[in-house]
């Protein structure tokens, strides 16, 4: 325990409180010792850069909870690795940084849900870079990250009903195999619809 605590920065006291709190992972145990490892040393550095960045204990606690109740990774892609999409391995503090202050377990919790986010041992992996990056960028535009996330919830739902009419016209009209040709076509359709729909919300 106390080369953990030297290696993480910190004192003995504070590596049990942490451990009372449950916000690192119990030692593995043989007969009297326990044993600490890397991925004990990884939560306490993580617990530490979430601290500088003006979260509490509480509130990594429940992050803490909200991560370990999550989906993981293979769960999420269990379809496999998108085609098109490509997946973003964070750190918590690195999520933490993408999204300053936004980063809650309701909203850590939600991300969860949508399968935005998954977990790969003391990594998260979000499923999409275009959506991390229009997530934040959206939020330094001053839109709450929790209406984002809604708003992505909506936006599912029309998406898997677009989805499911061109697999349905493409299926019937189409000759087998050529669904992944024509993909792009339907991409395009519901682009250049949503181009005109813009157009007639923002005209003056």
């Amino acid at each position: 325990m106390t080369d953990l605590a030297e290696a993480a920065g910190i004192t003995v006291r504070t590596l049990r409180f942490y451990r009372e709190r449950g916000l690192i992972p119990p030692p593995r145990r043989e007969g009297r010792i326990a044993w600490y490892d890397e991925r004990h040393l990884a939560r306490l550095r993580t617990i530490a850069a979430l601290l500088d960045r003006g979260h509490t204990l509480n509130g990594i606690a429940d992050l803490t909870a909200a991560f370990e109740s999550g989906r993981d990774v293979g769960e999420v892609l269990e379809l496999g690795t998108p085609t098109e999409e490509e997946p973003v391995r964070l750190t918590p503090e690195e999520l933490a940084d993408h999204f300053a202050g936004e980063v809650t377990p309701e909203n850590l919790a939600a991300a969860l849900d949508l399968g935005y986010l998954a977990t790969d041992g003391e990594d998260i992996v979000h499923v999409s870079r275009r959506l991390l990056d229009v997530s934040a960028a959206l939020v330094r535009e001053g839109v709450p990250l929790a209406a984002v996330l809604e708003a992505g919830g909506r936006v599912r739902e029309h998406a898997e009903a677009l989805a499911e009419l061109f697999t349905e016209l493409l299926g019937t009209y189409a000759a087998e195999g050529d669904l992944q040709r024509l993909r792009p076509l339907a991409k395009s359709v519901v682009e250049a619809e949503l181009s005109l729909a813009l157009d007639r919300r923002l005209q003056p």
